[in-house]
This record gives structure tokens, sequence and C-alpha cells, in this order.
């Protein structure tokens, strides 16, 4: 991965600046968070000058808009993702009933957690992945959730907290790749694995894809799992669709009959990441305003 791709992942803000918002959404109402957004934005665009750049560069080289509309919908996407980060904030104040979830496709998901096997879930950067954990409450099946540990300890306390009342559990990424143990581990107990599948970190694997109007690389890691497990494949998009609504897309990855017809493992795993950049197409094609990764994506 180029070095002008690299992309640090992790909350911003700080301890005491994390602990203030906590604080502030038990008292005060949301939409007051989202008008002090509103003005915010402009000047953490003006000081956070390459992921600016990598999103304005999306909307005028990925979707061919012209200057000032692109500038228009940096704006909102900027905006838009700092909805997303103060909704965070807002659950871990213990307001997470304020929110609604609208599921489509959910008979996808529990058909699955009814099953024997275990399964993978891929989500992305688009929209809010993490708030569907915090948001939804399930018991069939135990999800085992990737994450980087990069995080203050005000977020992964909440995180924490919040996740394992939705029976949840954490897997952080760890230089010893202990990690890989614990996926394994999850699905051979018929378990579900939860993880990123759009943003190469480091020196992971990944498959050249044709993505809107560019080229880019896709991580294979969870779908080598699905493939040496022999299971299914959901992807998982949670789009915001207004101040306090939600909705959720799940997907199921490639054919079974396809699959099947393929003998050879990496041939399998190309045909399964090709599958779910299709998909990952489609939705952000539809909300092109909530992708979110603010680096240059695109070879």
């Amino acid at each position: 991965m180029y070095e002008n791709q690299q992309w640090k992942g992790y909350t911003g803000g700080g301890t005491l600046g994390q602990r203030l918002l906590i604080f502030f959404f038990r008292w005060w109402n949301l939409r007051l968070g989202y008008v002090i957004m509103a003005i915010v934005v402009p000047f953490y665009m003006f000081f956070a000058r390459k992921g600016y750049l990598a999103i304005y560069h999306y909307f005028r080289q990925q979707f061919d808009y012209s200057v000032w509309k692109s500038f228009r919908k940096t704006y909102r996407n900027h905006f838009l993702f700092g909805q997303v980060i103060l909704d965070r904030f807002a659950v871990f104040s213990g307001r997470r009933n304020d929110f609604e979830v609208e599921i489509a496709g959910n008979e996808h998901f529990q058909r699955l957690c009814n099953g024997e096997k275990g399964f993978v879930m891929a989500g992305s950067h688009i929209g809010n992945f993490e708030i569907a954990g915090y948001l939804l409450n399930q018991d069939k099946k135990r999800i085992n959730a990737l994450i980087f540990g990069d995080e203050t300890a005000t977020v992964q306390q909440n995180r924490s907290k919040i996740l394992n009342d939705n029976n949840v559990n954490i897997i952080p990424v760890s230089a010893d790749m202990s990690h890989l143990f614990a996926m394994n581990t999850a699905l051979q107990n018929g378990e579900i694995v939860s993880m990123l599948a759009d943003r190469v970190f480091g020196s992971a694997k990944s498959v050249e894809c044709d993505f809107l109007c560019g080229k880019a690389n896709f991580p294979v890691g969870a779908f080598t799992l699905a493939s040496s497990f022999e299971i299914e494949v959901l992807a998982i998009f949670c789009l915001k669709i207004s101040a306090k609504r939600y909705k959720i897309l799940v997907i199921p990855i490639g054919k079974s009959a396809d699959l099947q017809s393929m003998p050879n493992k990496r041939e399998k795993i190309e045909y399964l990441v090709s599958s779910y950049v299709k998909e990952l197409e489609n939705i952000v094609k539809e909300y092109p305003e909530q992708w979110f990764n603010f680096y240059e994506f695109w070879k």
C-alpha cells in the first residue's frame, strides 16, 4: 500500500474530549451536537487537508461532479461522518433507545444464525458499521468482531460494555497474530466472525478490483476464512437515513452453485471478493456521501 494511502483508523478528540462528549449527551439533545458539528466541519476540513482532498477527488473523479458540487458533497460527507461519530457517543451515554433501526434482508442473517455452521459478516467504511453492533440485540450466535486496538481507553471501555450486552465479543488485532487463532476458534465453534473488508492495512494480501471508475485493492482476509471453513459470507451495510434512523442491509455474497463449481481455493476467494465489491459499489452509488475512507483509495 502506498504511503499516501495509509489511514490511522482511530477516533480523534483524545480521552478528555471523548468523556466530555459522553457527559454532554447525557444532558443535551443530539441535534444540538449536530448544529455544533456543522460549524466545526469547515475548520476540520482545513486542518485535515489530506482527508479533505481524498474525498474531494473521490467526488470529482469517481462521480465526475463539478468543482463546486464536489466541494459541497465533500462538506456533506464530513458533516455526516461527524454525525456518525456523535451517534456513537450518544449510545455510549445511554441513549441507545433514541435510534430506530430498519433491517432489509434480516431473513438471511436469521437463517444462518439458526444453522450449525458459523459464518462471516463483511462490513465496510460506508455508513456506520460499528453502531449496528450497538443497536441490535441477538442471542442465537456469538459475534466475534475483529477491531484495531489503537482507540482510547474511553472508547474501548464503552465499546466493550455495550457489545458484551449484545452477545458480541471483541477480538483486537495483535502483533503476535493471535487474533487469527481466535477467529479460527470462533468459526470452529459455529460462531460468527465480523470484520471490515474494504480497506487494506499494512502488508495484508489483497485483490485488485474494478470499483466505480478506477481500480483499487481489497483485502482477502474475510473471504479466505469463508473459503477455508466452507461457510457463507454476509455483507452488512449500516446507512444513516435521518437524524435518529439507520437502515441495515444484509446481503449474501456469492452463489453456492458457483462456488461448488470452483475447485481452486484462490479462484473461490477472488470470486467472493469481486462479488462483495459489486455489492459495495451498488451501495456507494446509492449513498455516495457516506463513503468514509479518508485517503486516496484508488490507484
